[in-house]
């Protein structure tokens, strides 16, 4: 896969040469490039915004250095067939979730531009469409000073989704949110750290048994902290232990999807 990020502060995405990342465009899983914007502009000063038409505060990012810019990741993309995905780190975006993670990891070229101070002109938004499939995605709700961090946590989600950057590809399996629930608690040794214990179960040797509890554990979980995301979890054919382990917790399933008893109070979490 390869990634173009633009930024006016290129080094802000250096973690990307770290951890599992890097090691993937080391070993050429990843073919990532950076590029500064103030490159793409033409006056002695590298001015990338301005005022905004029809007042108020804040600059805008002007239109002009990033046609520059995005022209030229376009082109830069031999044997890619289809335009590239432009992604638009942006509070009124789509949700970035695992989902859309998977998606993107399927994408052979993607491009991410990261806006500053109150956006960039929109414009271009408009004719990045006739180069990419442009997606404005947000990271969540709330607002950043700029895209990069934004970047970094989404090229991390989806390289590592790339086969050959995790070293063990059952664990992609197990994580939270990759069936729509939570992950269970992980524990290791010793088994017992400052009088608090590791769940019997666990030490059983019973695997049957640990599979059951884990899948319990990730209801529970799910239930304490993200209900939101149990009332949308698909259980039409769920199996009778995972419906038994939604009883326990207050569940009944109507129409496929869990719904609490009434009455039954939230836990705790």
């Amino acid at each position: 896969m390869r990634i173009d990020v633009v930024s006016i502060f290129p080094e802000y995405l250096a973690p990307l040469e770290l951890s599992l990342i890097g090691k993937a465009r080391q070993d050429g899983i990843l073919d990532l490039h950076v590029h500064d914007l103030r490159s793409f502009t033409t006056d002695r000063h590298r001015t990338v915004d301005d005022t905004p038409y029809g007042g108020g505060a804040g600059m805008v990012m002007k239109p002009e250095p990033w046609s520059q810019a995005l022209a030229a990741v376009a082109e830069a993309r031999p044997g890619h067939r289809g335009k590239p995905v432009l992604i638009v780190p942006s509070p009124a975006g789509e949700r970035f979730t695992q989902a859309l993670a998977h998606e993107l990891a399927g994408e052979e070229h993607l491009a991410f531009a990261c806006g500053r101070y109150e956006g960039i002109d929109e414009r271009v938004i408009e004719w990045a469409g006739e180069h990419f499939d442009v997606r404005p995605v947000s990271l969540g709700d709330y607002v950043l000073n700029g895209g990069e961090v934004a970047v970094l946590a989404m090229v991390e989600a989806v390289g590592r989704l790339l086969p050959g950057v995790v070293g063990n590809p059952e664990s992609l399996v197990e994580e939270s949110h990759s069936d729509g629930l939570l992950e269970y608690p992980v524990y290791t040794k010793p088994a017992v750290w400052r009088d608090r214990e590791v769940p019997a179960v666990l030490l059983s040797g019973n695997h049957g048994k640990i599979a059951q509890w884990r899948r319990h554990e990730q209801f529970r979980r799910t239930s304490e902290r993200r209900p939101d995301l149990l009332e949308a979890f698909d259980a039409g054919k769920l199996p009778r232990a995972d419906r038994s382990a939604l009883q326990e917790l207050g569940y009944d399933i109507v129409d496929g999807r869990p719904v609490r008893r009434p009455g039954k109070a939230e836990s705790a979490g």
